[in-house]
């Protein structure tokens, strides 16, 4: 099984530094790679909605840049009633890179669920480019 704590922690300071103006929701995101490594994010939005960046894209970018592809897991952190699991473009975008990624989402009260991306979009290339 996965230890997600350190994962959680990282997503909780990140979602710290989230700008969130509009909507007043704050994400942080924790994404770890194969290395070890961990890339955070934070939901960054823009008055322009369209332009917003979810917490989970914003940790695989940053993963990205760094030059690591190869991710292990992903926590979300939101102050919401429920914990919260990746939208359907960041769930597109993980699926990219790890189909099976597991995936823990919790709330600041403790609450969690543990997921995986494969469960949380079934057949996400399937039609695309003959696949």
């Amino acid at each position: 099984m996965n230890d997600f704590q350190p994962l959680l922690d990282a997503a909780r300071l990140a979602r710290e530094q989230a700008y969130a103006p509009y909507s007043r929701f704050a994400v942080g995101a924790a994404l770890r790679t194969k290395s070890g490594r961990i890339f955070t994010g934070c939901n960054v939005e823009n008055l322009s909605f369209g332009l917003t960046i979810c917490a989970e894209r914003s940790a695989v970018f940053s993963a990205v840049a760094a030059g690591e592809r190869d991710f292990t897991a992903l926590a979300v952190v939101a102050d919401s009633r429920q914990p919260v699991t990746p939208c359907g473009a960041c769930r597109q975008v993980l699926a990219e890179f790890a189909p099976a990624l597991p995936v823990c989402s919790a709330n600041l009260q403790g609450a969690v669920f543990e997921s995986s991306i494969a469960e949380l979009l079934p057949r996400p290339k399937e039609g695309i480019l003959g696949t």
